[in-house]
């Protein structure tokens, strides 16, 4: 159990960046880095006797400068889409970069928070590193001054855990997750299609081209987005289903049960390593991307990344929920503390 710290490299600004590893009785380890308060490593043990670093990645500061995919991102101050790179807050329009088919993707690919350098702090009573960062009004186009923190913690139990607190000075958004791609049987393994996923819900919102919601929730039974049960990701993922074939797979939001308490909503299993990977979230939404979109290319110790070789189970509120009242909403108002929690918990 403890916490180490080393250098990650210099961005391509002059900035030195640090590398912090945590590590728990069971030799678990995270690591994390200021830039970007990225998750870069996640190494578990097996049902085998050995340990595999599960999260896809990059060995350096210079990977995640690039990162097009957003590997082990903190993304913010809004996850997912938002459609029309638009929306308002009491009748101010704010504008936001129209960096997908039009409409916003996870805030900004060049100066979201996943490309700022944070501010970090040890907590060796923890076993915990935190991250804080002040979003200055105007950031990206969101209003308000955030003070944002991001604090992982390594548990005892072989659990990861995240809390996001933020606090604006105006009424703003504030909707932020990790994107960590999960790939159970290591890194270094390949597809994903043999993974089982479970995810806790009874719908999921249905989207247009361009992947933003109608407003409407589908339920899910009868239909390949039925993950109630432990379901094989290749087994439908290429079916001949309208909400598929938009996206090329899974990538959708699932309407969680969970109802705002901090309980388990997902979980994910490998044959191969004899690894489960239990999710716990209070949030009432969770992205389930099967990265139909990895692009080819080289990330962590050579290996070379493609299409579906990790998933992502990003906890958040509703794509576009700004334009959909009926969604639960992620608008705050000035000086309402914001607090979330998700879990990933390994056994």
């Amino acid at each position: 159990m403890g916490i180490s710290k080393r250098t990650f490299g210099v961005t391509k600004g002059g900035k030195e960046t640090f590398l912090y590893t945590i590590t728990n009785k069971n030799g678990m380890k995270a690591a994390v880095t200021n830039f970007g308060a990225i998750l870069t490593q996640l190494i578990v043990p097996d049902a085998k006797g050995g340990s595999r670093d599960v999260v896809l990645g990059f060995d350096s500061v210079t990977g995640y400068e690039g990162n097009d995919c957003f590997f082990g991102s903190t993304i913010g101050r809004n996850a997912n889409r938002i459609g029309g790179a638009s929306f308002e807050i009491d009748g101010v329009k704010y504008e936001l970069a129209a960096n997908e088919n039009g409409n916003n993707l996870h805030t900004d690919k060049e100066h979201g928070f996943h490309k700022a350098i944070w501010n970090a702090e040890v907590l060796e009573a923890e076993n915990a590193v935190k991250f804080t960062y002040r979003s200055p009004d105007g950031e990206n186009g969101f209003p308000g001054n955030l003070d944002m923190s991001v604090t992982y913690t390594l548990q005892e139990d072989n659990a990861i855990r995240i809390d996001y607190d933020g606090v604006s000075d105006k009424k703003t958004v504030i909707n932020v997750t990790n994107h960590s791609y999960f790939n159970l049987a290591g890194h270094d393994s390949g597809s994903i299609h043999d993974e089982r996923v479970m995810i806790k819900a009874d719908g999921f919102t249905e989207i247009l081209p361009g992947a933003i919601p109608t407003g409407r929730t589908l339920p899910v039974e009868g239909t390949p987005m039925d993950l109630r049960s432990l379901k094989r990701v290749g087994d439908e993922i290429d079916a001949d289903f309208e909400q598929l074939t938009l996206v090329g797979g899974y990538d959708h939001n699932w309407v969680l049960d969970n109802h705002g308490d901090l309980e388990q909503i997902a979980q994910v299993e490998d044959d191969r390593s004899g690894i489960t990977m239990e999710v716990y979230t209070d949030l009432p939404g969770v992205q389930f991307y099967a990265g139909n979109f990895i692009t080819p290319q080289t990330g962590k110790g050579g290996v070379a990344y493609d299409k579906r070789h990790a998933l992502c189970l990003e906890t958040q509120y509703f794509p576009d929920a700004v334009h959909h009242p009926e969604f639960p909403q992620p608008v705050f108002e000035a000086g309402q503390k914001v607090h979330t929690t998700t879990i990933y918990k390994f056994r």
